[in-house]
């Protein structure tokens, strides 16, 4: 006689009034999973044992992954990825580069190897690992893992930072227009380190949104928000005809100019200061924001997409260029890291691509299109037309 099939015991979640029957065989299907009996079962039942595991471990790097952050932190602190580039190395002269004692030294080696940072060879040698050679060409991203020491700092207390309840953040005092009562007042001293971050983070996506979207079908590009220039330089390196207007806070655009002399711009590239929430300046055909709207919620981000169809003639086009939330294969990268950061920063979301179409058209824009970019999960492009 074959045993009765075995009983697993489940949480007690009150039902919804009414539940439809998908959502009873939900309810159902999350309280099988959260029996510890049935977990049990999961890992061991050989056709649901791979799912069990992969799940495990996804719970893990969830809970490991401040850890797994401050392991790439410390490598990138250390050099430690410049120094391999040269070949493999023994784990006693990595010990003494990185001035590190022999210990604590493999204990990074090894943390780093786990990750796919690094690679360990049978002979004991440590060498680059795909990911470790991959950021010797990113740069970008070193700058941005060190700033997220301030991030970290600000997502001490989630749920103080998700009730309103927490002090004023960091970040918020980073980035001067999001924090600041008077934007347009800030010095040169305030803007240049986010100044030169937003610049690292715009090299990263420039050329994406480039390749997506040609300009050289364009006479003149505003640049709105465009830092110092990082986006700008590389659209007017890639038509050569282009003329470019830059528009950004005042010690911001200052710095911006300085840059375009020094990429021999200045004939054909201009940088104006001032709030771009004051009206935007005429003449260009063509309007960027990149990463721009998401830094902004729901009314000033309509405003400008308002302002950028003002100061454009019929036919002309605006771009918007930025991580989105629901991207696929890139959910957490627009929902989960952008979502918090800009929670912590004060000011803006992540929104969908859908979202911005209906902001755009609500701001007089027709045929919007979104152009594919290589990396979207760094960077999707929507182009609007205006009529």
């Amino acid at each position: 006689m074959k045993p009765a099939p075995r009983a697993f015991p489940m949480t007690s979640v009150a039902p919804p009034e009414n539940p439809s029957w998908r959502d009873r065989l939900l309810a159902w299907r999350h309280r099988l999973i959260a029996s510890p009996h049935f977990q049990r079962f999961a890992a061991a039942f050989p056709p649901t044992r791979g799912i069990a595991r992969r799940n495990a471990r996804a719970l893990f790097d969830l809970c490991a992954g401040f850890v797994y952050a401050q392991v790439l932190a410390a490598a990138l602190r250390l050099d430690l990825f410049r120094i391999l580039a040269d070949g493999p190395m023994t784990p006693d002269a990595l010990a003494r580069r990185l001035d590190l004692p022999p210990d604590r030294a493999l204990c990074l080696l090894r943390a780093a190897a786990s990750l796919g940072l690094l690679t360990a060879l049978r002979d004991g040698r440590f060498a680059l690992g795909d990911l470790g050679a991959a950021l010797l060409g990113n740069p970008s991203v070193a700058a941005m893992v060190a700033h997220h020491a301030m991030l970290y700092d600000d997502l001490r207390d989630p749920v103080a930072l998700l009730r309103g309840t927490a002090a004023p953040t960091r970040l918020s005092g980073y980035w001067a227009y999001a924090g600041a009562p008077d934007p347009a007042g800030a010095d040169e001293a305030a803007v240049a380190p986010y100044g030169a971050l937003m610049g690292a983070s715009q090299a990263l996506v420039a050329r994406d949104i480039l390749d997506a979207y040609p300009l050289a079908r364009h006479a003149h590009l505003l640049d709105v928000g465009g830092g110092e220039g990082a986006f700008a330089v590389e659209a007017a390196r890639s038509a050569p005809e282009l003329r470019v207007t830059l528009v950004d806070l005042p010690a911001v655009a200052a710095r911006a100019g300085r840059r375009f002399a020094e990429e021999g711009l200045a004939g054909r590239a201009t940088a104006r200061g001032g709030s771009f929430h004051d009206g935007l300046p005429t003449g260009a055909d063509v309007v960027s924001l990149v990463r721009v709207v998401h830094d902004h919620d729901d009314a000033p981000a309509l405003a400008l997409m308002r302002s950028a169809r003002a100061a454009l003639p019929p036919g002309g086009t605006l771009l918007v260029a930025e991580p989105m939330a629901g991207t696929p294969g890139a959910e957490p990268v627009g929902d989960a890291y952008f979502g918090f950061y800009l929670l912590a920063m004060g000011s803006g979301r992540p929104r969908k691509a859908a979202e911005l179409t209906g902001m755009l058209r609500q701001a007089g824009f027709t045929q919007v299109r979104e152009h594919r970019t290589r990396r979207p999960l760094l960077v999707r492009l929507l182009a609007a037309r205006a009529p």
